[in-house]
């Protein structure tokens, strides 16, 4: 795979994917414009090069053109990260869009119309591909969040150029998942948490080839805790994924992984930051209460084993740390990556929830590498191959 400093932009049109699938408020402003400034560097390495940028995203799952989605909202933030003029083309493809990507001059950037109004982008049609691709001179895919899309602007297009590459952002998350399931640095500890085992088993099958540690919490660990024959309450928790986890057990002793799960628990009588609440061993939650944080036990636990780790992955939260009342443990976990960050480890955070976290406890400048892809990240912890990876090689 080649890398974007072995490019020539010089007078050249380049197409970058990128991913601006960013969050809006009511009122029609962007939320948070992370994924914009995460594309930054690649824009400004093709223009600093002499080259010419049309940019290619998607925004949502429109379902056809649907004006509440469409790129040119995000016009205005765009110029203002840049500090550049944006040419809005309201059709990727066609006659006009082509004649004004052909006389784009170097150092110019094109935005195009939101791809998936067009249903042949998540088809990975061909010929759209091939439309695309006649725009421009060479392609960068720098949209690690739909790498494992297999559509027309990730996967079809890139076998028209010559000359591809990952943009700095893809490249980042390619060596930061290397350094995690390659010949790690250990003890290698594993964090997962969030709602559902469901979501997570193949990722933890595949962990445990690579961890020293796998810490279970949040959600999940309640259906394990079910598993293991404690009494829940109200907690979540998926009943038919028992024995998925009686499998995961099983398979963590086999490899000799160290598996930790919660031993008390922060419970309430409501799923609410005004019900009442106490501190109770998980596995003897009463009828009527349901667990929505680990408790103090737990996260002293927890803190020894991640702060004397040497990599670490965090993906899910320890709660329902939105609510201040269930915030503990997440916070905790934070603060201990954050820590053993400081003292030499490498620290890879990937999910929403996660992601969520750590910039609400405004942590995200204390760890190695933030992922940009939520379902891309998961299924490369699967040792899945990405489709929007393996068109680059």
């Amino acid at each position: 795979m080649k890398s974007i400093n072995e490019i020539s932009f010089n007078g050249k049109k380049v197409f970058i994917r990128v991913d601006f699938n960013v969050p809006f408020d009511d009122y029609g402003e962007i939320t948070d414009s992370s994924r914009i400034v995460a594309a930054l560097p690649t824009i400004e390495y093709v223009l600093s090069n002499e080259g010419a940028c049309i940019l290619a995203s998607h925004l949502g799952r429109p379902v056809g053109k649907d004006s509440e989605l469409s790129l040119k909202k995000i016009i205005p933030e765009l110029k203002k990260i840049l500090r550049k003029d944006i040419i809005f083309l309201e059709n990727p493809i066609g006659v006009k869009t082509k004649e004004a990507c052909s006389n784009l001059q170097n150092g110019e950037v094109v935005l195009l119309e939101n791809l998936r109004f067009y249903e042949e982008e998540t088809k990975a049609d061909i010929n759209f591909a091939k439309e695309l691709s006649s725009l421009a001179d060479i392609y960068i895919n720098d949209a690690y969040g739909t790498t494992h899309r297999e559509h027309a602007s990730t996967a079809t297009i890139a076998q028209f150029f010559s000359e591809k590459a990952p943009g700095m952002l893809l490249e980042k998350e390619i060596v930061s998942l290397k350094k995690l399931m390659e010949k790690p640095k250990k003890p290698v500890t594993a964090i997962i948490g969030g709602a559902k085992v469901s979501s997570k088993i193949s990722v933890i099958a595949n962990m445990l080839d690579v961890v020293d540690n796998l810490i279970i919490g949040g959600g999940m660990a309640y259906t394990f805790i079910k598993n293991n024959g404690g009494t829940i309450g109200e907690s979540i928790f998926e009943k038919d994924k028992l024995n998925d986890c009686s499998e995961i057990i099983s398979l963590a002793e086999q490899k000799n992984v160290n598996l930790f799960l919660p031993e008390d628990v922060v419970a309430s009588n409501k799923f609410s930051n005004e019900g009442l609440k106490k501190i109770i061993n998980i596995y003897n939650i009463p009828n009527g209460w349901q667990g929505l944080d680990i408790g103090p036990l737990t996260i002293s636990n927890f803190e020894n084993i991640v702060t004397e780790s040497k990599t670490i992955l965090w993906n899910g939260p320890m709660g329902v740390f939105e609510m201040p009342a269930f915030e503990k443990g997440t916070l905790a976990i934070a603060k201990s990556v954050a820590k053993a960050t400081s003292s030499g480890a490498f620290s890879l955070i990937g999910g929403g929830d996660s992601v969520a976290a750590i910039k609400k406890f405004n942590l995200q400048d204390e760890v190695s590498f933030i992922s940009t892809g939520g379902g891309a990240m998961l299924e490369s912890l699967e040792g899945k191959i990405l489709p929007g990876i393996k068109a680059l090689n």
